[in-house]
């Protein structure tokens, strides 16, 4: 491994190269990257970057993201295989057929969704800005949020607002049941429960805290508590562990069989596809100017509130 590493760093200077990471990829991947984090910030640093290649080690809307933001720019992805279910569950053609139903209503899209779908979005969010991207709306705005359900509810309760939902799950955070939450929470009754929002509705209701996964994590490093149950994806443990090396965390199992949370896309990405990925710069993400010029609109929308909100620097 010393050696993909060592020709990793040798290709990222020569080559101008970053290394972006999403907080599920494999604690070596995240060792290795310039900069780990959740959408919000995966979003910022690609707008920000100066590298001549983005490496995005992530899924594919993430790494579409980064060239509707660097149009100029070379994306590549480890795996192009990486999608998502969540951005899956919300087809280019039933989402547009969706939206005719509602002429007069404003279109918050969550940023798992296609670049397609962010051509019809007025604003994209993150988990992280979401319920300040809609409470910059007025209350008596007519929206649409899209496409995850779970999140959209979420945000419904706690706003008071009556957001018409587009419906989509995570299958990685829908699949965590209620049931193995309780017996969770009764086996360790000092841990505190927190969660992701793309959770069902009755795991959040259980929740000591809920929020994206840079929260989560700010979360835990803040916290007196000891011990935590954590209801996300399992790669965020390895920041945790890195940060509060004296707490313990529990990861809430996808099924009965105590499997770990693991989402199969994130973990398609390996050292020895990025490696492949900088040397070969490809595969690449190509997206239709036209495509990039109609999404770049709302998610330079959600960067500007954002900032203006102090969420982001």
């Amino acid at each position: 491994m010393s050696a993909i590493v060592n020709e990793i760093n040798e290709l990222r200077k020569q080559k101008n190269a970053i290394i972006l990471a999403h907080y599920y990829q494999v604690p070596e991947i995240q060792d290795i990257a310039d900069y780990v984090g959740d959408s919000l910030g995966l979003a910022q640093q690609a707008a920000q970057t100066n590298a001549d290649i983005i490496v995005f080690a992530g899924v594919h809307f993430m790494a579409e993201t980064a060239k509707i933001l660097n149009p100029h720019k070379k994306v590549v992805l480890p795996d192009l295989e990486a999608g998502c279910s969540l951005a899956a569950s919300a087809p280019e053609d039933d989402f547009r057929a969706f939206l005719q139903k509602y002429p007069d209503h404003k279109v918050i899209s969550y940023i798992n969704c296609t670049a397609a779908v962010k051509t019809m979005s007025d604003v994209i969010c993150t988990s992280g800005n979401a319920v300040q991207i809609v409470e910059s709306y007025p209350k008596d705005a007519k929206l649409i949020f899209a496409p995850d359900k779970n999140l959209g509810g979420y945000i419904n309760r706690l706003t008071g607002r009556d957001m018409i939902l587009w419906d989509g799950t995570c299958e990685v955070h829908d699949i965590l049941s209620t049931e193995a939450v309780i017996k969770l929470k009764t086996d360790n009754p000092d841990a505190k429960l927190i969660a992701h929002p793309e959770c069902k509705a009755t795991v959040l209701e259980l929740a000591d805290f809920v929020g994206s996964t840079t929260a989560l994590l700010n979360f835990t490093k803040k916290d007196t508590s000891q011990k935590y149950i954590v209801a996300t994806e399992t790669g965020i443990l390895h920041k945790m562990q890195q940060a509060s090396p004296e707490k313990s965390f529990l990861i809430v199992p996808s099924d009965e069989t105590c499997s770990c949370n693991d989402c199969p896309y994130m973990k398609l990405n390996t050292m020895e596809k990025l490696l492949n990925a900088l040397k070969n710069e490809q595969p690449a993400i190509e997206l239709p100017e036209d495509v990039i010029e109609k999404a770049k609109i709302p998610i330079e929308r959600m960067l500007e509130i954002s900032a203006k909100m102090g969420l982001i620097k």
